[in-house]
């Protein structure tokens, strides 16, 4: 039986720190929205925090994306991941750097899987 991957969890935030020990994911500074005093605006540093279930064992690709609009959408990530098998939660940590806002605005942010839309939705930028 072929299934569609799941997302279970999307965060951007500050930092993940995982346990040693545990293998615990402790997340720091979660955030919705991102605000700026001068426009175009570059953020430093995020954490794009994705757990997926429901994935085929293997090797998949995964590719997220951002714009202002359906046409101007640009590709931010676009890496392979391996899962062992649909029943595996797999936590993917993401790390976005110089993040570069032309203008405040409701940013849409699309996850895809093996080009496969999982999850469309938007980050706020505002002044």
């Amino acid at each position: 039986m072929n299934t569609k991957p799941q997302v279970l969890s999307w965060l951007l935030c500050d930092g993940v720190h995982i346990d040693p020990a545990t293998g615990k994911h402790t997340i720091l500074g979660v955030f919705s929205a991102i605000r700026g005093r001068q426009f175009p605006l570059t953020h430093p540093f995020m954490i794009w925090f994705l757990t997926l279930t429901n994935v085929a064992e293997g090797e998949h690709k995964i590719k997220i994306s951002l714009g202002l609009s359906p046409e101007s959408m640009s590709v931010l990530l676009d890496r392979a991941f391996q899962s062992q098998g649909p029943l595996q939660r797999i936590n993917l940590i993401n790390d976005v750097r110089n993040l570069a806002f032309p203008a405040p605005g409701d940013y849409a942010i699309t996850i895809e899987v093996n080009d496969e839309l999982l999850l469309a939705t938007s980050l706020t930028v505002a002044n």
